[in-house]
């Protein structure tokens, strides 16, 4: 069975970056789309960026366009999410999903499509 363990997460003010890592095991990362999610408490949970098998396609929410960047180490069997000049909205539990095939740049936010999902880690802007 598939998984993933993030990690990365933690507090941080406004205007300051995270690196959160996104590690799977019990399968190929390469092989799979990879989406970054997240969720604030009493909100749905949201895509974040998204990045393609093996195509380097990436998508991003326009509430991050510009200032995250996804990327993948195949060979580490990790992505990564660079987030830069943080903001207080950003606060949620950051979540990986994985999905087996190719995403559109609609159909990568519905979380519908991903087959595997990691437990989250915790990213707080505040001051």
């Amino acid at each position: 069975q598939g998984q993933f363990v993030e990690s990365g997460g933690g507090l941080v003010q406004p205007g300051g970056s995270l690196r959160l890592s996104c590690a799977a095991s019990g399968f190929t990362l390469e092989k799979y789309a990879i989406t970054w999610f997240r969720q604030a408490p009493g909100k749905e949970r949201e895509g974040v960026s998204y990045i393609g098998p093996n195509d380097g396609v990436t998508y991003y929410a326009d509430n991050v366009q510009g200032r995250f960047s996804i990327s993948r180490d195949n060979a580490k069997n990790t992505v990564y999410l660079q987030m830069n000049n943080l903001k207080p909205e950003d606060t949620a539990e950051y979540y990986c999903g994985a999905a087996n095939y190719y995403l559109t740049r609609n159909s990568w936010l519905y979380t519908k499509n991903y087959k595997y999902w990691g437990r989250g880690t915790q990213v707080t802007v505040s001051t």
